[in-house]
Parts: C-alpha cells; structure tokens; sequence
C-alpha cells in the first residue's frame, strides 16, 4: 500500500475534479506487472483512471542500457493539487522500488517504476519542483505515441 505524503502543498478551491495525464515506464522486473500495479495504486491514491493506453516496447532515452522499456501513459480525475499529484507519484514510485529519481547529478538510469505528470488540466506551472506541461514530451516517441492514443478514446 502507498504511503500517502502527509505533507498539504496546497489546497483545491473546490470539489472539481482535474484532468490529469501521466506517463509511465518500466524496465527492470516484470514490466508489465510493474505498471499494472502502478496503474492501481494511480487509482487508489490519487484517483480514478478513465483512460489507459496500450504499453509499447521502447528503447532507453538518454542513457545505456541492455534493458527495453515499457511505456504507456493513463489519464486520471483528481481533486488532489499539481503538486500533491507530484509526492503521490513520487510515493508510488519509493512504494514500488524507485531508489532515486532522476537528478542533475545522476542523469537517466534503469527504473522499476517512473511517473512523470505531462499535463493538469490547462495548467502551466514551472517552479523548482514541478514544471507541467512535461518540459520534454514532445522530443518523446514513447510519451507522445500513448499520450496521442488516450487523447483520442474513452474507458
């Protein structure tokens, strides 16, 4: 189970729910589990996905590795902040054996689990910790292919 961050960033000015669309990879373990499970706990903890798309089989993007990935994306209501959206992913991700996201330092490695936010609503946010729309969707086949899938169907 998740550990919800307790931590409140920000509150939501009513019950509406937003429109999130999130990007998912995998390329250590069980891929397919991997984000199977991801999906899940997505909809246990920050709320219901309405649309999935097709995994697709890619190639790893900026760095080395013998490892193929798994990639897809969903979209999600929420009621939760951009930012509260940000520490459930990221408690996902330390949930399902993410050691360390990728940094400056560090550069791109391989993952059990990565959750990226692509979009929120009609937001446009770029701050320290969070920049929505996902500054570097668009130069990502394996982003924009699933993006572009569930963009275009219903659950």
């Amino acid at each position: 189970m998740t550990n919800i961050p307790q931590q409140q960033t920000e509150t939501t000015s009513d019950d509406h729910l937003h429109e999130v669309y999130l990007a998912l990879g995998s390329n250590l373990g069980n891929r397919q589990e991997m984000l199977d499970e991801a999906v899940r706990q997505i909809g246990c903890c920050i709320g219901k996905v309405i649309r999935r798309s097709s995994w697709i089989e890619t190639e790893p993007w900026g760095f080395e590795s013998s490892n193929r990935f798994l990639n897809g994306a969903v979209c999600c209501y929420t009621s939760h902040t951009p930012h509260e959206v940000l520490l459930l992913t990221q408690a996902i991700e330390r949930d399902m054996g993410r050691k360390r996201k990728t940094d400056s330092h560090h550069g791109y490695s391989d993952r059990t689990i990565d959750i990226d936010i692509l979009l929120y609503d009609d937001l446009r946010i770029d701050s320290a910790e969070l920049v929505i729309p996902h500054p570097l969707m668009e130069e990502r086949d394996f982003v924009m292919i699933p993006l572009h899938e569930i963009l275009r169907k219903v659950l």
